[in-house]
């Protein structure tokens, strides 16, 4: 299951990059979305290339033992050096110098390969044994690794943090983020290693295949770089759909005020055949208008009395302080419909009736009526007490 997840996830990969480079070819320097697209290829290809599935694909032979388990090694070790150069692009444009740590990539490849080939790895079973001659050597390379992981992932992580950080809230500080949790997993993924090196030197012979754990973090790793370095080419569409959930939320949990007053004014349901049309969005702010046209219509059974004993008596019934507000507003419009159904009214004074903001917006409007639908069921209790 493990594999089959990182195998959709390397194809995620895949497209969100191509995607990416598409995107931003307008935006971004030519050179640093070559070496963003380089991390893309190297990372998925290089967990790609280890998997199980790619050695029976290829059968047992000099291939898998050789070329196969060194290519894995080589392409996750130019991963972080595109990912070192991306960042470096990114944080500091023009003025950017990859080429320190480009020619430090470059020559641990070549020390990495050569401690390979001088290892002479011999594949027995599942394991890959070692001799008592070549084992510093496998030892070396896997020393080798580690101390390159080190130093680039701490580079990364302290740039992606620090960016992150100082970013505006927004789709950019969520990538960023996303992409600090890449670099946090990508590093476990390179420092699960620690016990095979542990093992290596005890026993002469390591493991053969990816164990659980790495191709879980493997998995991790390119989720979160995925999702982070390609936020810009979905989060607008999980943007609105989470957009019309949260209206369709706060449409149902205002239902039972809007009931109320529908039932009190009929007048003002717009279309009552057609509760969901134009979308969730467009059918929340119709009944919030739909609730403050019933508020309206019923200005002159409102007792300008009340909210201060409605006040009074929802503090006396251990509301909390936070509440109180729409408690009062749940409970003069409950009596307001009460005295309305019975022909009572009021003379209006000028101060006394609270009107609605006009300058909120949608969003503040439903989820000032929410608190105030959420009071509306123990408003008959407080409308007896501060009637009688």
């Amino acid at each position: 299951m493990i594999e089959t997840l990182t195998y959709y996830l390397c194809v995620a990969g895949f497209a969100g990059f191509g995607y990416k480079l598409i995107e931003a070819r307008h935006s971004q320097p030519v050179r640093t979305m070559w070496f963003l697209a380089g991390f893309g290829i190297c990372i998925a290809t290089g967990i790609l290339v280890l998997t199980p599935a790619m050695e029976a694909l290829l059968g047992p032979g000099p291939v898998v033992e050789w070329v196969v388990t060194l290519a894995g090694d080589e392409l996750r070790l130019a991963a972080i050096g595109f990912a070192v150069a991306f960042t470096q692009s990114v944080w500091r444009g023009e003025g950017a110098r990859p080429a320190p740590h480009a020619w430090f990539t470059a020559a641990t490849m070549v020390l990495l390969g050569g401690c390979f080939a001088l290892s002479e790895p011999r594949r027995t079973g599942a394991e890959t044994v070692f001799s008592s001659a070549t084992l510093p050597f496998a030892l070396g390379d896997k020393v080798l690794f580690l101390l390159y992981g080190l130093v680039s992932f701490g580079l990364l992580f302290a740039v992606f943090v620090r960016s992150a950080w100082h970013a505006e809230p927004g789709p950019l500080r969520t990538g960023l983020w996303l992409l600090v949790a890449g670099v946090g997993s990508a590093a476990a993924w390179t420092f699960w290693d620690v016990g095979d090196v542990v093992q290596l030197a005890r026993t002469a012979r390591i493991g053969a295949r990816e164990d659980l754990p790495s191709s879980v973090l493997a998995a991790v790793t390119i989720g979160f770089v995925t999702a982070g370095a390609t936020l810009s080419a979905w989060s607008p569409a999980v943007s609105s759909v989470l957009g019309r959930l949260r209206a369709y939320r706060a449409y149902r949990r205002i239902e039972p005020l809007w009931t109320a007053l529908r039932t009190a004014v009929p007048g003002i349901a717009l279309d009552p055949g057609r509760r969901l049309a134009g979308g969730a969005e467009f059918a929340l702010y119709r009944r919030v208008i739909e609730i403050r046209d019933g508020h309206l219509a019923l200005r002159a059974h409102f007792d300008p009395d009340l909210p201060a004993r409605a006040e009074a008596a929802a503090q006396r019934a251990g509301v909390r302080e936070a509440e109180v507000a729409a408690t009062v507003e749940a409970v003069t419009l409950a009596a307001a419909i009460e005295a309305s159904r019975t022909g009572r009214r009021f003379d209006r004074t000028p101060g006394h009736e609270a009107e609605p903001d006009s300058a909120a917006d949608v969003a503040a409007e439903a989820a000032w009526l929410i608190q105030v639908s959420r009071a509306w069921r123990r408003s008959d209790a407080l409308v007896a007490m501060v009637s009688g």
